[in-house]
Formats: structure tokens, sequence, C-alpha cells
């Protein structure tokens, strides 16, 4: 299938053998509640993604260096900045690089986000409140904000519920969207972007996203077609200069989402407000179309 909107995947986790390796075995998870193929749990090389890429009209991909988890516990694991960097640096017009963060870090996390965007590239920053159970307004995450504002880097994290990734350790979700509340009244300038669309409390994310001029919406990590209607009207309406795409691949396949949004339809501007044009006005990205 062809497309004409190049889409801009926000949320995508590298997925390489030697990252694998790097992971605690979550096959069953994946393959499991997220029903991941195969093919795909064996791990992909970069090209064999800018081939999944091409396929769904995704023009460039974010690709994460996760922090999952404090980095000495047994059920976590930190991709290192270097290995996603490498990524970036062999095909610069088809990646891009965020830097995870890791709250117990302190300030030596704090300088190595200065390094990623500084040294490495980056273009933002990201985080997981649950694999901390720490929420989005908690003191320890208010350095890296201070930081993101500095560099003038947008930071995404997600928001909504957690899910069981591994069952011997379980964590709670702490990522309501009414947290970044508290964050967007006292960091003004930092670009906040809640991904995972909020679910189960969408609609308090929009809210969030309606009050604050610096809070986005990520879509990624929930197939287009359950999307709540509420969101699917944000888009196509009020919020449609507030909402960007992702997919959280591998969580999501490329084609299957970009097919899933097709079968939305959604208003021809919106639609392509939300699959690109918003993405590179939040990251502050040259549009290769202009």
């Amino acid at each position: 299938m062809s497309y004409d909107i190049k889409a801009i995947d926000t949320v995508v986790n590298i997925w390489t053998e030697e990252v694998k390796a790097i992971r605690p075995p979550r096959d069953a998870f994946y393959g499991g509640k997220m029903k991941v193929s195969e093919d795909t749990l064996r791990g992909l090389s970069h090209e064999d993604m800018l081939r999944r890429m091409d396929a769904a009209g995704i023009e460039r991909s974010f690709l994460i260096a996760a922090k999952n988890g404090p980095y000495q516990h047994r059920a976590a694991y930190h991709i290192p900045y270097e290995m996603v960097a490498e990524a970036v640096n062999q095909y610069p017009d088809r990646f891009s690089g965020l830097a995870g963060l890791d709250p117990t870090e302190g300030m030596a996390g704090v300088r190595l986000l200065e390094k990623g965007v500084k040294e490495y590239g980056f273009i933002g920053a990201h985080f997981y409140p649950h694999w901390f159970e720490l929420a989005p307004d908690h003191a320890k995450w208010y350095p890296f904000y201070a930081k993101c504002v500095e560099l003038d880097v947008p930071v995404q994290l997600q928001v909504g519920q957690s899910m069981l990734y591994d069952p011997n350790y379980r964590l709670r979700s702490v990522g309501r969207p009414i947290s970044l509340d508290a964050v967007a009244c006292d960091f003004p300038e930092l670009k906040l972007i809640g991904i995972h669309v909020g679910i189960p409390w969408t609609e308090e994310m929009i809210a969030m996203a309606w009050k604050h001029p610096n809070v986005y919406i990520g879509t990624d990590a929930h197939s287009p077609k359950y999307w709540p209607e509420a969101f699917v009207h944000y888009i196509n309406t009020f919020g449609q200069d507030k909402v960007i795409f992702g997919t959280d691949f591998p969580v999501l396949d490329f084609e299957r989402t970009r097919a899933e949004i097709e079968a939305l339809d959604l208003r021809p501007i919106p639609k392509k407000k939300m699959l690109r044009d918003n993405a590179l006005r939040i990251y502050g990205l040259k549009d290769s179309e202009a």
C-alpha cells in the first residue's frame, strides 16, 4: 500500500539482536499479551527495520535509549546511549535518538542527558515513571526537566496504566495524566509529551493537553482501532495540533498501525498534522518535504 503522507514515528524501540541480549527475557510478555510475531521477537537489523518502515510509509523513527528501572535491579535494563547513537550515525536521515532517564542516577544522570544531546545529537528525552514507581511530578524528575528546558528538548513519558512486564516484579501504575499538571505549571517552557494515549485515563490526558500549551499526547502502544472515541474526535478537531504519531514498535507493528489509522477516516489536515507535522514542529526538525 502506498501512502501520501510520510509519517514520523516518535516512539520506537531499537530491536537488534545485540540490544535484545541486554534485556531480561521478556518474550512471554511481548509474544503473549502484546502479540508480537515470532520473526520480530528474534530481533531485527537496522536494515530490516527500515524495510518495514518503508512498507508503512514511515520516513523517520525516534529510537529510545531506554532506561527501564534502576540499573542494578535484576529486572531492569539500560540501553547504552552509544548503541542508539551508532544507529543514528549510520542512518541519520531515518533515525533520531532519545535519551532514556533514570531518576536514581541523580546529577550523574542529568549530565548523561546533556552528553546525549550535545555529543550524540539526541533530540529529546524519554522515561517510564512506573519502572521506578515515581510519578511524573516527583521531585527526583525535576532536575531532568530543568535540564531539558536548558537544552531546549522535549521529554516524553508514559502516562496511563503500566503492564505486568515481569510477573516477579509487579509495578504500580503511577503515571496518571493529572500528575503532569504540576510539572507543566512548574516548567511552562518544557515540552511534555504523554505517550501511550493515557489509557485508561485518556480524557484526563486530553484535559491536560487542552489546559497547557506545552503538553502533548503520543498515540503509541494502543492499536488505533481501539482508541477511545473521545481521542479520535480530539485528533480530528480541537486537538489537531497537540497529538503525535507513535507505535512503540514492536508493541505495535508499523504496517498494521498505519493501515488502522487510514481506516479512522480522519480529515486530511488533522491526519497530516498527527502523522508528521506536529512531531517536526515540537522536536524542531527540518522538513524534508519543504
